[in-house]
């Protein structure tokens, strides 16, 4: 069965000049619950003067129902991150880095090197606190500054962050350069390196077009776990150009048509996608809304 860790509440949102209040982000993830979606990158803990639609992280987590085997992740870049997410009751720590020096730089303005000595230390505390931690590469595909990431730095974050006590690694792809061969690859790649046993995920932009083509590449060459964001909101404010995560109810819909299990109601899903957009107040990106099923 497909797992998806739904990133429309952080990711999907952040890059939205429209801010919702706690009250709408809660009841979006309310209503993702009741579509099946169990696992959420929520929140972000980051700077609220720098991001401010992630500003009301701990009010969020506070409104949010509990249990029911839902997950509940927050994104951290930094030790300020660590010491508020500690502060609540997150079940799981997103700890990013990217793997270009010049797209993190202009993200969280250090090297590479800087941040992952920095955040070898906040897994190691997150872990200690008994946090679930899982290890988010961005940029892993390729970065809008520098072109091609070399396949051999991706592994070798990946291997400090493993050996910090990351449970699992996600290979994100920050601005929609990756395509279908290259997913495969690098996929094949971390099997070879970790073992097929690494709770390996995929985060998809849909910039070029490729979204749900790399998700199935990366389907195909051994994967389960995806992100995807509802309505295909999503986008990142340090990347040039960057637009909309792969929409949650077409990914839904593609694993759906081919048989394959997602824990989700697609019907359900839809009509929370029709809910977003009226909350966001204009069109967005997902294809099936505007389609339909038949």
């Amino acid at each position: 069965m497909i797992e998806i860790c739904e990133v429309g509440p952080r990711d999907g949102l952040q890059n939205e000049p429209k801010i919702l209040s706690t009250a709408e982000k809660a009841e979006l993830i309310t209503r993702l619950i009741e579509s099946g979606v169990r696992y959420f990158e929520a929140v972000s803990f980051v700077n609220p003067t720098v991001v401010p639609q992630m500003a009301d992280a701990e009010e969020v987590l506070n409104a949010l129902p509990k249990g029911d085997g839902v997950t509940y992740a927050g994104l951290i870049l930094s030790r300020s991150g660590l010491t508020r997410a500690l502060t609540t009751d997150v079940d799981c720590l997103h700890v990013v880095t990217t793997t270009s020096d010049s797209f993190n730089l202009k993200n969280v303005k250090r090297t590479v090197a800087q941040s992952v000595s920095e955040l070898d230390d906040v897994i190691r505390e997150g872990t200690a606190a008994s946090k679930d931690v899982l290890g988010v590469l961005g940029t892993a595909f390729g970065c809008p500054f520098e072109g091609n990431v070399e396949s051999s730095t991706v592994l070798h974050v990946a291997e400090r962050f493993l050996h910090a006590g990351c449970t699992g690694i996600t290979l994100a792809d920050t601005t929609g350069m990756a395509n279908p061969q290259q997913v495969h690859d690098l996929v094949k790649m971390f099997h070879r390196a970790f073992g097929e046993d690494l709770k390996l995920g995929l985060h998809f932009h849909n910039t070029r077009g490729l979204g749900l083509a790399n998700t199935l590449a990366g389907y195909q060459a051994g994967v389960r776990r995806f992100d995807s964001s509802i309505s295909g909101l999503g986008g990142c404010p340090f990347a040039p150009k960057a637009v909309g995560n792969v929409c949650t109810e077409d990914m839904v819909n593609m694993f759906h048509q081919m048989g394959i299990d997602t824990g989700t109601d697609l019907s359900t899903l839809l009509q929370t996608s029709s809910w977003t957009e009226n909350i966001m107040g204009r069109p967005l990106d997902g294809m099936l809304l505007k389609a339909g099923t038949a």
